[in-house]
């Protein structure tokens, strides 16, 4: 039983790992290090969704250098028009704080914009 419970858990674990995308969690990775201006951004768990409509990715972060993942309680999460590159920034949440498209607070829609245009120059 103990043998079948092992091959079943190494059969679907890399099935499981399979699922994420990794282009699409490279491509967050890139609109978080924008949003913060920082390269050193500390990410933490990311998971990935691009079966999702619209596909998106979540990741814990911390703006702290040598954080542990396990401190980093701060998420990010990005949605993107299709799963395929050119991703096309759908929307984008900081914490509890999303920026999109048409915002009616003026800040957050001109900082939605900003990274969208940064993620377009960068996918050229």
């Amino acid at each position: 039983m103990i043998k079948s419970l092992a091959f079943i858990s190494l059969v679907v674990m890399p099935v499981a790992a399979f699922a994420q995308s990794a282009d699409l969690e490279a491509t967050c990775k890139t609109v978080a290090k924008n949003f913060f201006l920082s390269d050193g951004l500390a990410i933490g768990a990311v998971q990935s969704f691009p079966e999702l409509k619209p596909p998106g990715v979540s990741m814990a972060y911390s703006t702290r250098q040598g954080t542990s993942p396990a401190e980093m309680t701060d998420t990010f999460e990005c949605e993107f028009d299709k799963p395929d590159k050119p991703h096309n920034l759908a929307k984008f949440c900081v914490s509890s704080t999303c920026y999109t498209p048409n915002d009616s607070d003026a800040d957050r829609k001109r900082r939605f914009e900003e990274m969208r245009i940064l993620l377009q120059r960068a996918e050229k």
